[in-house]
């Protein structure tokens, strides 16, 4: 026998025994189960390699934790709300329906999300104010600047916030930066020494052992996260890169969504900050101070509660929270995804929304910049068209954003996309916000965003071309892998 014949036996061996363990010891979905043997079976090379780099499941329970007394501390305050909850005496909950007051419930039970009610928001739908704002916050940082981003582009912005960061590290503000290590794959290995040597630290969840090859290519750490001095939080959508503000010719403008948050969300976006930076720094571990959790005055504002979910948990909070908001609404639904491959349950939940004479609207990009997602997404909202969702293709550059906006009540706006990815595999962070002007704001953007759109309806999507078909049938095959 050849060394070829060997390697070819070794793969199927491999393939034989990956399908015993996807079939009897990890816990995947039925249809994901199904994908995989599909893949090993007609695919045994490539579908080898593919799921070494994909396929894993990765499930453990309390990845992330603050040290005891802190954890002890955060969970006596969530008994207690929890409490408050269900005996409905929770004064600042008093303008939210019974519907919304039991999806607050759900997300402190499953979650540990606190509602905060003393917030004070801004909403961003353009990079370039969004980042003014943020590095003016920095500069004005005077004890901690934490950041949380997946991507980091070697380009003028990325510049700017490395000066602006090494700035602040050399004034002696403390500067922690936890960047995904597959986001950043393309940094060069020096990208950030100079910050480092100011004092600045920069940490890598997830780290490659050798360059451009990371075999936990899923679960990534999606999140977008800055906090400044315990006082001021960002959360939503972009990264750092020019193509954030719209100066990416291939691009065009950017259309994305954060939030800047001014009240007590913003110790909930400290202790995710916290529990990722532990779990991923190799030193320089954070420790329960009053400094990072400064006392906030308790005016009145917006309710928020910050939800993260991930791999690390079999169910996904934030899943949960937009099926809730969903089946909570009474009038409207408006989304924005540029990845839209929802599993049955978010299907049949905006089905049912729509068939029973609610407003539900889907706006995705009209480009796809990963197209197996982008066709497989474009076949599920046809699917849903014959029930009365209405779906529009953004037309004037590409749409980032991940947010819905219910009755003018609700909210969502963060880093989790509509996608089995978000649903599962990445570490995801948004902010849930029950505050009617923040909602209204967010649907008037949606309103806005229909100016600049097409439509997608039923006779547009029967007419598509038999290519388009053929993407799209291929592309939905493989829906449960992406």
């Amino acid at each position: 026998m050849t060394i070829t014949d060997l390697v070819l036996i070794a793969i199927l061996v491999s393939d034989l025994l990956f399908a015993i363990t996807i079939i009897f010891f990890e816990r995947k979905s039925p249809a994901t189960v199904w994908a995989w043997l599909l893949v090993l079976y007609f695919l045994p090379v490539v579908g080898f390699v593919l799921y070494v780099f994909l396929g894993q499941t990765y499930r453990k329970k309390k990845m992330f934790r603050l040290k005891q007394d802190a954890d002890m501390a955060l969970r006596r305050l969530i008994e207690l709300q929890k409490s408050e909850l269900k005996a409905s005496d929770l004064p600042a909950a008093d303008h939210l329906s019974a519907a919304f007051r039991r999806m607050v419930l759900m997300l402190v039970e499953d979650n540990g999300s606190m509602l905060t009610t003393n917030n004070h928001i801004k909403v961003y739908a353009d990079g370039n104010e969004k980042f003014a704002d943020l590095i003016a916050a920095i500069k004005a940082a005077r004890d901690h600047v934490h950041l949380e981003y997946y991507i980091w582009r070697n380009d003028e912005l990325s510049h700017e916030m490395r000066e602006v960061l090494t700035q602040r590290a050399r004034a002696g503000v403390e500067v922690k930066l936890l960047c995904d290590e597959l986001g950043c794959a393309r940094l060069p290995r020096h990208f950030f020494d100079e910050l480092k040597n100011a004092g600045g630290q920069v940490a890598f969840f997830f780290p490659s052992l050798l360059r451009f090859l990371n075999l936990r290519s899923n679960f990534r750490n999606h999140r977008k996260i800055a906090v400044i001095d315990g006082k001021i939080g960002f959360v939503g959508g972009f990264n750092i890169g020019d193509e954030y503000l719209g100066k990416v010719r291939k691009w065009g403008y950017w259309r994305d969504a954060a939030v800047r948050i001014a009240g007590s969300a913003v110790l909930l976006c400290q202790l995710r900050f916290f529990f990722d930076w532990n779990y991923a720094a190799k030193g320089g571990h954070l420790d329960y101070e009053q400094r990072y959790f400064p006392d906030i005055t308790a005016s009145a504002g917006a309710s928020v509660q910050i939800v993260s979910g991930g791999p690390d948990t079999y169910w996904n909070p934030i899943k949960e929270s937009y099926l809730k908001m969903i089946n909570s609404a009474t009038d409207t639904i408006y989304i924005q995804t540029p990845y839209f491959i929802p599993d049955d349950s978010v299907r049949d939940a905006l089905r049912i929304a729509a068939l029973s004479g609610l407003d539900v609207r889907i706006m995705i990009p009209n480009r796809p910049d990963h197209p197996f997602v982008y066709w497989a997404g474009l076949s599920f909202l046809g699917q849903l068209l014959d029930s009365g969702v209405r779906a529009y293709t953004y037309d004037n550059g590409f749409l980032h954003a991940k947010t819905i906006v219910v009755d003018e009540v609700a909210a969502s706006v963060g880093s989790a996309n509509w996608d089995l990815r978000s649903f599962g595999l990445n570490f995801e962070t948004n902010a849930i916000i029950y505050d009617t002007p923040v909602a209204r704001g967010l649907k008037d953007a949606f309103t806005k965003d229909l100016n600049v759109c097409t439509e997608l309806t039923p006779e547009r999507y029967a007419n598509r071309s038999a290519t388009i078909k053929l993407k799209e049938s291929i592309s939905r095959l493989f829906s449960a892998l992406l």
